[in-house]
C-alpha cells in the first residue's frame, strides 16, 4: 500500500525545526491576554484530522494567544456533543455529520468556529484481516462492518462507497467498536470489515497485518470535508475574543501541518498514542485555512442523498 515518506535527513531538519518554533512560541509573551477565558477543555477525535489542534498545542500557538488547552480524547463527535453541550467542553474536534444532525434533531445550535480537514487519498479506509476472504467491496453483502459510532462520517463514506458499488446499505450490517479496538476485532474476525482513519488504519496494518480493502476517498465523496472545530452558538457570542484567540493559533497550526509532515508525524505520536513508524508513513489529509461553506453544503447533501437527513440542510447558519 502506497503512503508518504520522508527522509531521515528532512525529519531531522523538522524535528530541530520544531524544537525552536516550540521554545520560542512558549516562551513568548501572551499575545491576547485580554481573552475571557485563559483555560479551554477541548474533545477531540485522535485522528489524523485533528494534527492541526496538536500541533497548536505543541508548538505553544495557543499559549501565544494567551490560552492554555486541555485536550480530552473522543470516541467520536457524537459521544461528546452531550457533554459540550452541557458545558464541559468549550471546543470539540470532530465530523460535520453528527453536528449537522445534532442541530436538526436536538436544535443544538453548533457553528464551525475552523475548517479541521479534508479527505485526500488513503485517509480513510475499510480494512480487512489478514488472509480475509473478503477480496472487494462485492464480498462485503450480509457481511459486519464496524465504524467508530452509528449516524456519522464513518457510515456516510462506507454507504457512499457500498453504492458506488451497486450495494445498498441495507445490504450489510453496521456494528460499533472503538477505533483503537478494531485491529484486534478483525484480527478474531468479529468484524469482515473496518472503517479506519488514519493513523489507525496504518497502525492496525504494522499491529495485526490488517489489509485495506478500499480507499473510501472516492467518487461522490472524493475530497470531502470531514472534521471542523464546532462551539455553540450560545458559547461563541459570549467569547468571541477567545473565539477569535482560537481560530488564529488553530489556522497558523493548520498551514504548519498542511507543509510540514514531520509536525504531523508528532503530533500523531503524542496525542493518538501510535508509533512512530505508523504516523511517519500514513497519509495524512488536507489542512484547510477557510471554512467553505460550499464545500461543506456538500457533506449535509449527501447526507440527504444516502438517508441520513429526511430533508435538504443549508448549513449557512453554521458558518459564522
Amino acid at each position: 500500500m502506497k503512503r508518504r515518506f520522508w527522509g531521515i535527513a528532512t525529519a531531522l531538519a523538522v524535528t530541530a525545526a520544531l524544537a525552536t518554533a516550540c521554545s520560542s512560541a512558549q516562551g513568548s509573551p501572551s499575545a491576547s491576554s485580554n481573552v475571557e477565558l485563559h483555560q479551554l477543555t477541548i474533545a477531540a477525535v485522535p485522528a489524523a484530522d485533528s494534527a492541526g489542534l496538536y500541533i497548536a498545542a505543541q508548538d505553544g500557538l495557543f499559549a501565544a494567544q494567551g490560552i492554555h488547552v486541555n485536550i480530552e480524547p473522543a470516541i467520536s463527535s457524537e459521544t461528546v456533543i452531550g457533554q459540550q453541550l452541557a458545558g464541559k467542553y468549550a471546543i470539540t474536534s470532530g465530523n460535520y455529520v453528527s453536528y449537522m444532525l445534532a442541530n436538526v434533531k436536538q436544535h443544538a445550535q453548533f457553528e464551525i468556529l475552523a475548517a479541521g480537514s479534508i479527505m485526500q487519498p488513503q485517509v480513510q479506509e475499510l480494512m480487512i484481516a489478514p488472509g480475509s476472504p473478503i477480496r472487494s467491496v462485492d464480498d462485503l453483502r450480509g457481511k459486519t462492518i464496524a465504524l467508530n459510532a452509528f449516524n456519522g462520517i464513518a457510515q456516510l463514506l462506507v454507504s457512499a462507497t457500498l453504492s458506488a458499488n451497486m450495494l445498498s446499505p441495507s445490504q450489510v450490517h453496521f456494528t460499533t467498536i472503538n477505533f483503537p479496538d478494531m485491529a484486534q476485532a478483525l484480527k478474531e474476525h468479529k468484524v469482515a470489515a473496518a472503517f479506519m482513519p488514519q493513523p489507525f488504519a496504518t497502525n492496525a496494518e504494522d499491529a495485526v497485518g490488517a489489509e485495506p480493502l478500499t480507499d473510501l476517498d472516492q467518487g461522490a465523496v472524493t475530497s470531502l470535508p470531514i472534521s471542523g472545530y464546532v462551539v455553540t452558538k450560545s458559547w461563541l457570542q459570549k467569547y468571541p475574543k477567545t473565539a477569535a484567540a482560537f481560530r488564529k493559533a488553530l489556522v497558523e497550526a493548520q498551514r504548519i501541518a498542511d507543509t510540514d509532515p514531520g509536525a504531523v508525524e508528532k503530533a500523531m505520536v503524542q496525542y493518538s498514542h501510535v508509533s512512530a513508524t505508523a504516523a511517519a508513513i500514513m497519509a495524512s489529509p488536507q489542512f484547510p485555512l477557510d471554512t467553505d461553506q460550499v464545500l461543506i453544503q456538500r457533506v449535509a447533501d449527501l447526507m440527504q442523498e444516502f438517508g441520513l437527513l429526511k430533508q435538504r440542510y443549508n448549513v449557512s447558519p453554521m458558518i459564522p
